[in-house]
């Protein structure tokens, strides 16, 4: 079979423009969004000497090489996060940032090694407040390319409509018939077997070697997810403490912590926190990320340490983190990302096993 024609060809590049075009105006009109909203735009640097310490992101590797020959090792950053939370704790209160990030191991529809992401972060507001933001940026991407509709194969959400509001337990109880908190003690820590028991008793798998994680990242995938965002967005929130690496725990509840992600039709948009700002704290976290990380991949990523050093005087704040090329898809109706992305990475897997 022949490979299918490369992005630039005239016919190809046609089909496209249509998506491109309204991903331009789509991005200016969320610029003017923050901006009347008193936001500053930053533009954070690439290179980091940390990609992020979560288990199961994978970064692209580089060297800087210094003026006597030497080498130190960088990483293509797969968020601006940490450099957004120093320029908060430099003082900055409303921040907004379009930055293209780097994911290895990630290829597919709705995936693509080199993405762009919009961060912005309040400081000294609660996530509430990135609840209405991101309810508006749906209703905004939506009305700038005259769309009635969010579509995703098939799937349809009205952009227009107060989203969903639904905490992971709830989730897990109304969709799987699972009570999630049970596993979980008053101090955050998880149970991994009362967890399998609970799946086992919903007639879901579990494998001898599965972790708590793992555990929850099934019923999430497999049960949660897929319903998600249809009719109207959803704002999933409250995360346990153990997937919430970033995020503070909630005051009213320590098993849980303020992170929420927003779905539509399916799809993963965004994903929000109350940034913790422990920063002993957060140093335990990464320290756990990466032992996981080291047990299941082989490797791990250095920690920043001016990140940690920055947490020390960073205001309390919230930040969301929103997938800018799925927003453009669903808002188009774009099929796939690379359609929204004026040029797309390289196909480097001849086999094409990075098109799932």
């Amino acid at each position: 079979m022949p490979a299918a024609s490369p992005w630039w060809t005239p016919d190809v590049h046609a089909d496209r423009r249509g998506f491109l075009l309204g991903r331009n105006r789509i991005q200016a009109a969320l610029r003017g969004f923050f901006a009347a909203h008193d936001f500053i735009e930053v533009d954070t640097a690439t290179l980091q000497v940390s990609p992020g310490n979560e288990a199961h992101l994978h970064a692209f590797a580089t060297q800087a090489i210094h003026h006597d020959g030497s080498a130190a090792l960088l990483y293509l950053h797969t968020s601006p996060e940490f450099a957004c939370k120093k320029l908060l704790a430099a003082g900055e209160e409303r921040i907004a940032c379009f930055a293209h990030v780097y994911r290895n191991r990630e290829r597919g529809p709705l995936h693509h090694p080199e993405f762009t992401m919009l961060e912005w972060y309040r400081a000294g507001e609660t996530y509430d407040a990135l609840m209405r933001d991101c309810a508006d940026i749906l209703g905004l991407a939506a009305e700038t390319v005259g769309a009635k509709q969010l579509t995703y194969r098939g799937g349809q959400a009205d952009p227009f409509a107060e989203p969903e509001r639904i905490t992971v337990a709830e989730a897990f109880a109304r969709f799987a018939d699972v009570d999630l908190l049970a596993s979980i003690d008053r101090n955050g820590e998880t149970d991994r077997d009362r967890l399998a028991e609970t799946l086992r008793a919903a007639g879901l798998r579990v494998a001898g070697d599965d972790t708590w994680a793992d555990l929850f990242s099934r019923v999430i995938v497999e049960k949660v997810e897929p319903n998600l965002g249809f009719g109207r967005a959803t704002v999933l929130y409250e995360y346990p403490v153990a997937e919430a690496a970033l995020a503070r725990p909630a005051p009213h509840d320590a098993r849980v912590a303020e992170r929420f992600e927003l779905y539509a039709c399916g799809v993963e948009l965004a994903n929000a926190f109350g940034e913790l700002t422990d920063a002993r704290e957060q140093r335990r976290r990464f320290a756990m990320e990466m032992t996981e990380k080291s047990r299941v991949y082989g490797e791990t990523y250095p920690l920043d340490e001016d990140f940690l050093r920055a947490l020390e005087i960073m205001p309390q704040a919230s930040g969301s983190a929103l997938g800018f090329d799925r927003l453009v898809m669903l808002a188009t109706g774009a099929s796939r990302i690379d359609q929204v992305i004026w040029a797309p990475v390289a196909e480097t897997d001849p086999m094409g096993k990075d098109r799932p």
